[in-house]
This record gives C-alpha cells, sequence and structure tokens, in this order.
C-alpha cells in the first residue's frame, strides 16, 4: 500500500496499544512501526531497475523479518526510552504488530510480497485492493485527524482509533466477496466465448475496488478486459493481446530478463517498435485501459542495453494518473 496508508494506519494502531501510556508519542511509534519494511526502498540508488523490482517487498516484508527484528527493536526501546511506563512488551507489540499488518495489506496487491524470503522467491499477492484505494484509507485519515485534535487523557481516542481499524478490516472484507463475484463472471464469461485459458487473474483498477481488471493467459497471448460492479450488461468486451515470446527467445538469456519473468509471474509479453524491444507487465494493465486497450502498458521495460528504465516506467505511472485518466475512470467505474 501507498506511504499515507502505512502512515495513519500504524498510527491508529499505535495509539490503541500505547496511547493511555505514552499519549500522542504512540501514534508517532506506531506510524514508524508500519513503516519500516519500506526501508528496502533505499536499495533502488545503487540498484538497476530489475533487481530494484525485485528488492522491494522483498526481504524487509518477509514474515522472517517480522519476527527478527521487532525483538531487537522493543529491547532498544525499551532501554533507551524515557517513560517508563512502557515495558518489552509494549514496544513489541508496536513493532511486531506494525511490521505484520503491514506485510498483511501489501499482499492484499498485485505487486507481490516475499513474506517466504531467503528461502522461497515465491511472492505472495491476494489482488483485493489496489495498492492506493481512498476508500480503505479514509477511515484512518480521518481518526488520525480526530486524534491529533482530542486531548491525550480522553478516552475517546481509543474508540476513534479503533472504529478506524474496524470500518478498514470492513471494507477488506467486502472487497474480498466482490473478488469472488468477478473471478466467478469472468470464468463464466471465457466459457461462454469458448475462450481455452491455462490461468487467470483479476484485480482492482487505480484507486478502486469497484472496477476490476482481468487477464486470462492463452499459450500465445492475454485476453483482457475491465468489469465495473456497475455494469448493467453481463458481457465483457475482451481483447486480445499477444505474447510474442519469439522477440524474447531470440535474446540471450540474462539474469535482467530472469528476474523480469520471475517478477511479473509469468504475465509478460514483447512487443518491438523500431529497433526498440519492450517487455511488457501484464498485471498492470495499459494506460486508461477500460478505454484504450491497445495503449501503452503501464509497465514497460526496454531490453536493450543501455536504456533508462526508471524514466520508461515512471512515465507510464504517470500517464495512467493523470487528471484525464481519473475522469475517464470515474466514468468507467459508474458502468455500462
Amino acid at each position: 500500500m501507498d506511504s499515507l496508508t502505512h502512515t495513519v494506519l500504524g498510527a491508529c494502531v499505535g495509539e490503541v496499544i500505547a496511547g493511555k501510556k505514552i499519549g500522542k508519542h504512540a501514534m508517532f511509534w506506531g506510524a514508524l512501526a508500519n513503516n519500516i519494511p519500506d526501508i528496502d526502498v533505499v536499495t533502488s540508488f545503487w540498484m538497476n531497475q530489475a533487481d530494484s523490482l525485485l528488492a522491494h517487498r522483498g526481504f524487509t516484508h518477509s514474515i522472517l523479518f517480522a519476527f527478527l527484528f521487532p525483538p531487537i527493536l522493543a529491547f532498544i526501546f525499551q532501554r533507551f526510552y524515557k517513560n517508563k511506563n512502557m515495558h518489552f512488551r509494549d514496544w513489541l507489540l508496536i513493532f511486531g504488530t506494525g511490521m505484520f499488518i503491514h506485510i498483511f495489506i501489501d499482499a492484499l496487491t498485485c505487486y507481490g510480497t516475499g513474506w517466504f524470503e531467503p528461502f522461497s522467491h515465491k511472492r505472495v499477492s491476494m489482488n483485493i485492493l489496489f495498492v492506493a484505494d481512498p476508500l480503505y484509507t479514509i477511515a484512518f485519515i480521518v481518526s488520525f485527524i480526530a486524534l491529533l485534535i482530542i486531548k491525550k487523557r480522553k478516552e475517546s481516542r481509543t474508540v476513534w482509533a479503533k472504529w478506524a481499524i474496524y470500518i478498514s478490516s470492513a471494507y477488506i472484507v467486502f472487497a474480498s466477496f466482490i473478488k469472488l463475484n468477478i473471478d466467478s463472471h469472468f470464468k463464466e464469461e471465457l466459457k461462454s466465448q469458448n475462450i481455452t485459458y491455462n490461468k487467470y487473474f483479476t484485480t482492482p483498477a487505480p484507486l478502486t475496488s469497484f472496477l476490476w481488471y482481468m487477464v486470462a493467459k492463452s499459450d500465445s497471448g492475454f485476453y483482457m478486459g475491465y468489469r465495473s460492479i456497475f455494469d448493467k450488461s453481463d458481457t465483457v468486451p475482451l481483447q486480445y493481446r499477444k505474447q510474442n515470446e519469439n522477440l524474447i527467445a531470440a535474446l540471450p538469456e540474462s539474469n535482467d530478463l530472469l528476474k523480469l519473468k520471475r517478477f511479473s509471474k509469468d504475465y509478460y509479453s514483447a512487443e518491438k517498435s523500431g529497433d526498440t524491444l519492450y517487455f511488457n507487465d501484464i498485471r498492470f494493465g495499459t494506460t486508461g485501459g477500460w478505454e484504450r486497450p491497445n495503449e501503452d502498458f503501464v509497465f514497460r521495460y526496454i531490453l536493450n542495453e543501455g536504456m533508462n528504465n526508471d524514466l520508461v516506467i515512471q512515465r507510464g505511472r504517470m500517464k495512467s494518473a493523470g487528471k484525464d485518466a481519473i475522469k475517464s475512470l470515474w466514468e468507467r467505474v459508474k458502468g455500462k
């Protein structure tokens, strides 16, 4: 999830755990604890793009990391923090809960989270929430603002924090039920269109769990479409894009290419434009794909040597987050 969500969520959890002992300081330490796994972003400063993609949400998002580091931090804080009301167990709860919540909600998205590192490179992605979902975060933001205003000795502080946790947890359950319905409908649609596929996935479109991106992989390509929970028609228009494995097969096998394939979970395609060969991660869709399915994919990696892939990938992300794209997204969410 995005940093804002981790921060306000962590602040609310910190308040519940230690607000009565250390006041508003609990919000700060809770927010810090919930952001610790994202220290892996520092690796992007010296890694190339392929390595950085796998390093993010790698070991620092593993179950092992979440077990090992909270006791160490709890010991340090228990020894040096001046407030004697806070014991080792309190600090362990703050840091342990913060880190485990972080790696759990990150795994709800499609990016992939390395729960089992370093023993297995399998990345967990439940595809229930988009990486930034305002409806999930809004309760935490409201509670966070209230907690900044309400005096530290007021009993209502805990109530505000708990209700934010309850509401956002209920939203995860709500989104999970939507996903089950979308999955069922997608499989029925593939069957009705006589489409043979090897595997499929569904994941929320940007910023919402009301519109879903659906992909089915065949032997030679991908069938892709979008469905809003407000759509009146049962039919889902599907767009076919070739995988073009032959373009990649002709290349010498490199570590970067192997890492990109692993990161994409085999949902990838290749495209050539002039002399430039692109590797596309299908999972993140095309820019404005609900309206323009033939657009460039949001995640594009240039396989030619010496290219600045950071710029290519960021350009795709920014284009998909522009004003016109947001307006188009809203219109599609309302259904057809």
